[in-house]
């Protein structure tokens, strides 16, 4: 009897440990890099199916219409979960925010591994895109809360390079799996249930840099985005300059797979996977190389570069050149990530503590309705214009709007702000 007891007590010490280790707190540094591994990944969770949707349009025989309507329902589900929630973790806090987010992250990849039918795509779509809406407002918020000296600059940086780099890598990673490994359908979205338990895991270790208020409770309610009057001006160049730059994220993911596959004649899903990433990739490596410049003039002069290569990407469609098409997506790829991080890094200088998660909320909610409306508009119309035609009006509203974007951004700068005064 003696000898069973001391067996049965003695994984005692091993349970010990592990409920150790998930107690001891991350070190502030971990827990920073954490934030933005948590932004990386959700938007590379958003890129793993795109090399997979020609798969299922054959695999199920559905028209592009329903594509990009699949594609728009994961941008629909991240604004419904930040007009609902996206203030719940200044309020009951980051930690428990995130790991909600990411678990809800992690049922969603599981939802696609067993698809069966275009409804699958629809659930798995949507549950994916309301977990990154949560997952987006309290880990932004997070970034800003964690940073040891409360640096905008390096906030902004960190939060630009982290999504766009994420899709990217996301999109790629996925390309390669689908074209060089056994179930195309599965081992993507096996991957990324590994890195979601592993930033599970992470997530419980990490010390809440919000403290709960008092009486505290989670409300599902429709909430107005609202924006402090000291952050406003800065929040509406930081919305021109996503609507300019993910608006042509959207129509680029939504019809660049297609496109890219028919100007280079080559039904590779890997050399399709990285054109399409090319922007995404471009848009973070630009952010690293200018990252530290004003954020007025990565506003406009970015807006300028997006602008030149949107015109570029209209012309390599119209004459049919794949080459062409490359070179502008990496050109627009670098316009849209110095516009999108200085109109972000404006906003976060500008934004209250107690007001982070809010106005994140309200900034996410402008970017998604840019991601998706636009990818819905695009294909409603390329069955009766064709792909060609719908990409090139697209193209040049977009370009039109960047230009506004540079002007707006050039005439608000500082030092003539000042000089006004």
């Amino acid at each position: 009897m003696t000898t069973i007891e001391t067996a049965e007590a003695d994984p005692g010490p091993d349970l010990d440990r592990r409920s150790s280790f998930i107690r001891r707190p991350l070190a502030p540094r971990s827990a920073y890099l954490l934030a933005a591994g948590i932004v990386g990944l959700a938007m590379f969770a958003s890129g793993i199916p795109s090399p997979l949707y020609d798969t299922y349009s054959k695999l199920w025989c559905f028209s592009a219409v329903v594509l990009t309507i699949v594609y728009a329902t994961y941008a629909f589900g991240v604004l419904v979960a930040l007009l609902l929630a996206g203030r719940v973790s200044d309020e009951i806090g980051r930690r428990p925010v995130l790991l909600v987010a990411l678990c809800g992250i992690l049922v969603s990849t599981i939802v696609y591994m067993p698809a069966q039918s275009v409804a699958w795509l629809y659930a798995a779509r949507g549950l994916q895109g309301l977990a990154t809406g949560l997952a987006l407002s309290a880990a932004s918020a997070s970034l800003l809360d964690l940073h040891p000296r409360r640096d905008p600059i390096s906030v902004g940086l960190a939060n630009g390079v982290a999504s766009a780099g994420g899709i990217g890598l996301g999109i790629f990673a996925s390309s390669v799996l689908v074209q060089y490994l056994p179930a195309p359908r599965v081992l993507p979205y096996v991957l990324l249930a590994v890195l979601l338990l592993i930033a599970t895991i992470a997530t419980l270790r990490l010390q809440d840099p919000v403290t709960p208020r008092p009486g505290a409770r989670i409300r599902l309610t429709p909430q107005r985005p609202s924006v402090p009057p000291s952050g406003r001006r800065a929040f509406l160049l930081a919305s021109l300059a996503v609507l300019s730059s993910w608006s042509l994220n959207g129509l680029y993911l939504s019809l660049g797979p297609e496109l890219s596959a028919n100007l280079l004649h080559s039904n590779s899903v890997v050399l399709s996977g990285l054109v399409v990433s090319s922007l995404p990739a471009a848009a973070a490596l630009s952010q690293v190389v200018f990252g530290r410049g004003a954020p007025w003039a990565g506003a406009s002069y970015g807006s300028l570069a997006l602008a030149a290569g949107m015109g570029l990407l209209v012309a390599a469609v119209a004459v049919g050149s794949g080459a062409l098409f490359v070179v502008a997506s990496v050109i627009a790829g670098f316009g849209f990530g110095a516009a999108f991080l200085g109109g972000l890094r404006s906003l976060s200088a500008a934004v209250p503590p107690e007001h982070r998660a809010a106005v994140m909320s309200a900034f996410y909610i402008v970017a998604y309705g840019a991601l998706s409306l636009p990818a819905i508009a695009a294909g409603l119309l390329s069955s009766p214009l064709g792909l060609n035609r719908t990409f090139e009006i697209f193209g040049v509203a977009i370009a039109a709007l960047a230009l506004v974007v540079a002007g707006e951004a050039w005439r608000t700068r500082p030092g003539r702000l000042s000089s006004r005064q």
